[in-house]
């Protein structure tokens, strides 16, 4: 079963179009993914989904998208949600 880390990494890089080994714990989505704005959105929605069950749906409020600027940030976030490896 793959980690956290493994599955956000992977989420990223399909829809940054990067290679998963160019994705660390301290990548910027930003800075060093070159993420824009529409492809952070995408990139929450598919977190959304692929972290969300039907039985426990998981929403990333507006608020708490604005804080998740690295990937660590999003690891952090999702295990403090109760998302386990």
């Amino acid at each position: 079963m793959a980690t956290v880390f493994e599955r956000v990494r992977d989420i990223a890089a399909d829809k940054l179009s990067v290679e998963p080994d160019d994705i660390q714990l301290e990548s910027s989505f930003t800075e060093d993914l070159e993420a824009d704005s529409l492809d952070v959105v995408e990139l929450i929605m598919a977190l959304e989904e692929e972290f969300g069950g039907d039985d426990t749906p998981l929403e990333i409020s507006d608020e708490d998208a604005e804080g998740l600027n690295t990937v660590n940030d999003v690891v952090e976030y999702l295990e403090g949600k109760g998302v386990s490896n």
